[in-house]
């Protein structure tokens, strides 16, 4: 089915209110899931609100919290997000870090135990936009791990998403935004609801051995694991991010000594560079954007279009799907209404605010 992005937002919004968000928070959160939708992660979109409720209820997410700095050593602050909404608390932590950074050329900001954060490049975006670079490391924890070590066999991690972008005064940033695995979490999720495969190289069964079936990951007996993107490389850059985001800023890490509840949390560690601060800002926009050029007037290989860069797929989807509508398969909706139920609301109510452009 297709539905009209502002009439999912405002679906949303109202599950997450009843949930127990702040109305403020819940129509944050409902854009951030939504513009997630919007850019193509349907992994960190609208299918995330059953365990955004679930956390709600069971008492495991906070969505009244607001961000603490914990630490505070100047272009360096803590911050304990007090299992609060992701969205909430990370945003108040990217406001602290773009302050410190536009003082002192740089910033660092670690933060911890955050609920969910969802699409790390929306975190990126907002810093892009006060014209600075940013890099984020990210852990997942509170839950069991899914992913594999390279090599192993038996899970040892999450997703640990990464992510960098670099701005462009006519807001057109380049984002790399990712998980270490092949696929995120979601994907999978998305694709037991579907009913599909996932891409190759993406999980394994429970004897270490390839598979396609997202149900060794979702089904009703998951006894399989994910793995990292591009073998020993990908496996890396998920102990980096598992070691920084997780060990350095929130200092809790997948390792089994911590909690396992059931819900969602991340840790962030966020650095931002003014590229004023760092040399001549003109010269810098005019090298990265000759170098996009350079880029862009690559000949297309056979059977593609045209040469894109991190973050051009976002865009491309936002643009089709803010005219057409956002696509949510029946098990996926079917999921979002059973969590109006769970938060003590009428399904029927809820599934009216949403605008289907294909009934």
């Amino acid at each position: 089915m297709l539905i009209e992005h502002t009439s999912l937002a405002r679906t949303a919004s109202a599950i997450l209110e009843g949930a127990g968000a702040p109305r403020a928070h819940a129509d944050a959160v409902a854009h951030h899931l939504v513009e997630a939708n919007l850019k193509g992660h349907d992994s960190h979109g609208v299918g995330m609100i059953p365990s955004y409720v679930k956390g709600m209820v069971d008492k495991q997410v906070d969505p009244n919290r607001h961000a603490k700095i914990i630490k505070d050593n100047n272009a360096i602050v803590s911050v304990d997000g007090g299992t609060g909404l992701g969205r909430i608390v990370g945003f108040e932590a990217m406001d602290i870090g773009i302050e410190r950074t536009k003082n002192f050329g740089i910033g660092c900001v670690a933060l911890g135990n955050a609920a969910h954060l969802g699409r790390i490049g929306a975190f990126a975006e907002y810093c892009a936009d006060q014209g600075l670079v940013s890099m984020h490391y990210v852990n997942v924890v509170g839950h069991d791990p899914m992913v594999v070590a390279f090599g192993g066999r038996d899970r040892r991690f999450i997703t640990n998403p990464y992510c960098c972008a670099v701005p462009r005064p006519n807001g057109e940033h380049v984002v790399l935004d990712m998980a270490t695995t092949t696929v995120a979490a979601g994907k999978v999720r998305v694709a037991h609801m579907k009913g599909t495969a996932v891409p190759s190289q993406s999980l394994v069964d429970e004897n270490g051995l390839e598979t396609t079936d997202p149900g060794v990951i979702f089904g009703s007996n998951p006894t399989g694991a994910m793995q990292p993107f591009g073998g020993h490389k990908g496996y890396g850059l998920m102990v980096i991010c598992e070691l920084l985001g997780g060990a350095l800023g929130g200092v809790f890490t997948m390792q089994p000594e911590h909690p396992r509840r059931g819900a969602t949390l991340n840790n962030m560690l966020s650095i931002m560079i003014d590229p004023e601060a760092v040399g001549d800002l003109a010269s810098f926009d005019q090298e990265v954007g000759a170098m996009m050029d350079y880029i862009y007037a690559s000949t297309p290989a056979e059977g593609v279009d045209h040469v894109r860069l991190p973050g051009d797929p976002e865009k491309e989807s936002a643009a089709t799907r803010m005219a057409n509508g956002i696509e949510i398969d029946p098990n996926s909706w079917n999921s979002v209404l059973n969590s109006a139920e769970h938060a003590g609301l009428d399904r029927d109510s809820i599934a009216a605010l949403a605008h289907l452009l294909d009934d």
